[in-house]
């Protein structure tokens, strides 16, 4: 193949208008550069910082200090039923601000929420927490990405 043509890891997959299979792969791909990512940040982040009491005060600090630091805002609102499911709110998601000019973006939202929702998986992962992110967007830029801890 000569050089001019050689592909990139994923950026031809990801920028073209996508199958349904290449499309998963890529988002696949994304979550789990976020997971790595999240990993990362998180050691960095509380390096200096005291031991978590409960998994409440781990999420506490993912929607304040983690979200300030990596997205410049908090959380709008964190939401959590006592049995291990959390909701953050973020109504003016930083990564879908540009997108939300028109509705034709909304199929593309899933790649931004995806790299995000691996770095919150990855975050917690390495707080010791293992756990399913979604997330879905009704309206952009507002977004909800439901974090489902998983009993161990």
């Amino acid at each position: 193949m000569p050089r001019s043509q050689a592909r990139l890891p994923f950026a031809s997959t990801c920028t073209k208008r996508p199958r349904t299979q290449e499309n998963g792969r890529c988002i696949t791909k994304l979550e789990n550069m976020g997971f790595r990512v999240g990993q990362g940040l998180i050691e960095r982040f509380t390096k200096d910082t005291a031991r978590f009491k409960d998994e409440l005060d781990i999420m506490k600090f993912i929607c304040k200090d983690f979200w300030t630091t990596v997205f410049k805002k908090q959380i709008d609102n964190l939401r959590t039923n006592h049995q291990g499911i959390y909701v953050l709110q973020d109504n003016k998601f930083r990564l879908l601000i540009q997108l939300s000019a028109g509705k034709q973006y909304l199929e593309h939202a899933s790649k931004y929420l995806a790299f995000t929702c691996g770095l919150i998986r990855g975050g917690l992962s390495n707080l010791g927490i293992k756990s399913i992110v979604t997330a879905e967007v009704s309206s952009m830029p507002a977004c909800k990405f439901q974090v489902m801890i998983q009993k161990l």
